[in-house]
Order: structure tokens, then C-alpha cells, then sequence
């Protein structure tokens, strides 16, 4: 399994250089390695768990290492975060032969000379019992941040929102490297039966007879996936589609659309009939939800460019809206790891951005019509206060009924943890336009 590290090594030293996207940089290394199922399982789980857990493993090497990291080179101290990663989160991997396999890699990419000093920092860490403090830290935040490998300003931000245990029980689900991926049947093409045939061999569960969920798996490989038999979406995305609750009579304007799972879950609920307009600012990302929509045989979706924050005068009067805002995406950090080490300050413009395009949107919604306003964060900054503005600025709407989701009733608006659905953290608030 040595390949498997190596290329995991690799591929992240490229990533935390470049500052790219973890998602899109494993993919392209794992289609172009040479790796068997095995191998792509073990890089997978160590190259994402260390983008997971990068604050956590730094400090740690920060107690044993005699140089700041930030001085050492780049592939060494990726070589000793993956060496401490398996050492302390992968209880299949032993000490012994995570210490080993990290030497050899130190030697691998020509670097003998440091890999005594590899051996001698994990060997080190194994002996002082493994301890991520090695001493008392007197700082809540601090403490906070390194044992959940969170940015010390998002941690705060979330401890301040929701308090301590609800922070706590966020982060603790977010660091985890296993996670389930969802798909909603479509079922315009298949029954439940059918679709549980063609996926025969993947081991999937059942949450409800159109979603489903199944732990790992590229199943957008499947002849079930290219014959339009489901598509992939996190519960959590599928509940903010279940409160809008469109019907084959509705007219629905979806702002912010791709790449389309929520446009093909609506057009979906709609049996395919009535409209869905659906609109994203770029063109390259408006093909991604006509090329869905083509694959799941939804012709009642019309999907063109368009500014969300600038009325458009084409656009009729509809009776549903989903309005799913751009945000920072803290909520699906389990996902894409990379998003919680950013500053905050790089999402200061967002509320008023957010609440620029909530606002057009309410020009196209029809008297009596429903508006479901909807983010992938957590902060309150992008989600109540957003929602309290909109109520304040605008009288002729009001807060609307929630729907209960599989039996279980919330307020209105909600903001759904991993802890409620095993999904994503998403924030759903609906409105109804009264006069």
C-alpha cells in the first residue's frame, strides 16, 4: 500500500500549496494513478483526513518538531501530518507501520536525509502516549479549534451562535472522513423495485422509498446513474425542496440553481409537469442543470443565465420560489474540508449580497405564492438575520408553515444539524407573500 501513501502524500502537498479544491485534485490524481480499489480507499481516507484534521496534526508537530513547519520543506511535513493522522485516527493502520511507511515515503521523494527525523518525531508522539496536548491549554477557543481542527475565529463564530455542545456536536461530525452520500430516486423512471435492481451489488438504505443512502460508492458510474434512474443529493438539500413542496400546478422560479439538485428533486415532486425556471449566473454551470435535467427526462425545466440580483422582466409571476443564496458554505465542511480554514472576513459582503437577491426575488412571486430562502451555512450572519431584515423591509410577507420532514416537526425558520438527519448543516426559512 505504499503507492496508496505515496500518492496521497502528492496529491495533498499539491493541494495545501496551491490552496485548491480537495475534491476536484483527488479525483483527477485517483483517475490517474494506477491504484486498485483498495489502494483509492486507503488515499482517499488519508488525504482527506488530513485536510480534516490539518490544525490538529500541526499542533501536535509543532510539540515535537525542533523547526517551525513553515521552514521545513513542504513534503516532509505532509509526509509527518500523514504519519500522525494514521497513528492517531486509523486504528486499522499500526503504529509501527505507519512509522515505517513514512520513512520510506521520506525516501521516496528524495529526502533521506530528514527521514531519521520522520522516524524519530512519530516514534515520539507514539511514546508520549499519543496525546494531541501535551500540556493544559487555558483557552476554550483555542482548545476548541486544535481538538476539531476548526479556525479559532469559525469557532468562536459557531459557539457563539449555538453554544458549546451544539458546536461541539457540529464539529465532531464534520471532522469525520466516512460519510453518507445520498441519491433521490427519479421516479418518472423507475419504481423503488427497479432502482434497487440496477443497483444491485451496492449495499444502499432506504431513508423513505425516494431517498436513499449508501456509505461511500461512485455510483454516478452506474448505468442506473446514466439512464437518469436518480440523481445525488444530500438529505438536507432534499428537506429545503420537501418545505417549498411544489405540485404539478405550480409555477417555480429557482434564482440560484446549479448545478440542479434541487431543480431535478422539484421537477421531480412536480410528476414533470407544470414549470421550473430555473437561472444561474454563469452558462458553463446553467449546461450542468440542462445536462442533468436531459439525463432524468425532466422537460419541464427551463434553465437559462441570469443575474439574481437584477430583476428580469421576462420572468412571470410564480406561485412557488426557491431561493437558495450563495453562502459560506460552513455547513458542508465535512464535504470540502478546505472552507473552514478561511477567514471570516472573506464572507463580510455575503448577508448583503444574500439579501440583494432574496429581496428580487420576491418581485416575481405571485400573491399567495411561497418563498423558501435557503443557505449550506451555519451563521446566523447569513441566515436569521437575513430572514429578520427581509420580514422588517417588507411587510407583504410572513413567515409560512413548515412542513413536517419524516414525521418530525421544526420551527420556522430551521436550521437542520448532522445530528438531526445525518446530513449537511442547512438553514430553511419560508415565506408566504400576503398581499
Amino acid at each position: 500500500m505504499a503507492d496508496a501513501r505515496y500518492t496521497a502524500a502528492k496529491l495533498l502537498d499539491k493541494t495545501l500549496k496551491n490552496d485548491s479544491y480537495s475534491n476536484i485534485q483527488l479525483n483527477s490524481g485517483l483517475e490517474r494513478s494506477d491504484l486498485d480499489a483498495q489502494g483509492k480507499r486507503l488515499c482517499t481516507a488519508i488525504y482527506y483526513g488530513v485536510i480534516q484534521r490539518k490544525i490538529t496534526l500541526d499542533y501536535i508537530l509543532a510539540q515535537y518538531c525542533s523547526r517551525p513547519l513553515g521552514k521545513m520543506d513542504s513534503i516532509i511535513v505532509t509526509i509527518l501530518r500523514c504519519g500522525i493522522y494514521q497513528i492517531l485516527y486509523m486504528d486499522s493502520i499500526p503504529d509501527n507501520a505507519a512509522v515505517n511507511e513514512s520513512v520510506r515515503l521520506a525516501k521516496q521523494f528524495g529526502k533521506t536525509s530528514a527521514s531519521g527525523m520522520v522516524n524519530a518525531v512519530l516514534r515520539n508522539f507514539i511514546r508520549g502516549g499519543k496525546k494531541i496536548f501535551s500540556k493544559p491549554v487555558n483557552n476554550k477557543i483555542k482548545e476548541f479549534s486544535v481538538m476539531y481542527s476548526i479556525s479559532e475565529e469559525l469557532s468562536e463564530s459557531l459557539i457563539c451562535d449555538y453554544g458549546e455542545e451544539i458546536a461541539r456536536r457540529f464539529a465532531e461530525f464534520s471532522a469525520e472522513v466516512e460519510k453518507r452520500t445520498y441519491i433521490r430516486r427519479n421516479p418518472l423512471k423507475c419504481t423503488h423495485e427497479e432502482l434497487l435492481k440496477a443497483l444491485n451489488g451496492v449495499e444502499i438504505f432506504t431513508e423513505d422509498e425516494l431517498c436513499y443512502w449508501l456509505e461511500g460508492g461512485a455510483v454516478i458510474s452506474t448505468d442506473a446513474f446514466k439512464s437518469g434512474y436518480f440523481h445525488v443529493q444530500d438529505i438536507s438539500s432534499q428537506l429545503c425542496c420537501m418545505a417549498l413542496a411544489p405540485t404539478e400546478n405550480d409555477i417555480v422560479l429557482d434564482i440560484c440553481a446549479a448545478p440542479g439538485g434541487k431543480t431535478f428533486t422539484m421537477a421531480e415532486m412536480m410528476n414533470g409537469k407544470g414549470e421550473i425556471h430555473a437561472f444561474d449566473l454563469h452558462e458553463k454551470r446553467v449546461k450542468l442543470i440542462r445536462d442533468g435535467a436531459e439525463r432524468l427526462g425532466l422537460a419541464n425545466i427551463s434553465a437559462k443565465a441570469g443575474d439574481a440580483s437584477v430583476y428580469n422582466e421576462d420572468i412571470p409571476k410564480c406561485t412557488k420560489i426557491l431561493c437558495d443564496v450563495p453562502c459560506s458554505g460552513f455547513g458542508v465542511i465535512s464535504h470540502k474540508p478546505e472552507i473552514k480554514y478561511k477567514s471570516l472576513s472573506e464572507f463580510e459582503r455575503l448577508p448583503e449580497i444574500q439579501y440583494n437577491i432574496a429581496e428580487n426575488a420576491l418581485n416575481y412571486l405571485a400573491v399567495g405564492g411561497e418563498m423558501v430562502y435557503s443557505t449550506c451555512t451555519v451563521r446566523k450572519a447569513e441566515n436569521e438575520a437575513v430572514v429578520e431584515r427581509l420580514l422588517k423591509n417588507h411587510p407583504e410577507i410572513e413567515l409560512a408553515e413548515m412542513p413536517e420532514f419524516y414525521g418530525r416537526k421544526f420551527g420556522n425558520p430551521v436550521t437542520f444539524f448532522p445530528d438531526d438527519f445525518c446530513g449537511d448543516g442547512f438553514f430553511v426559512a419560508k415565506f408566504k407573500k400576503i398581499k
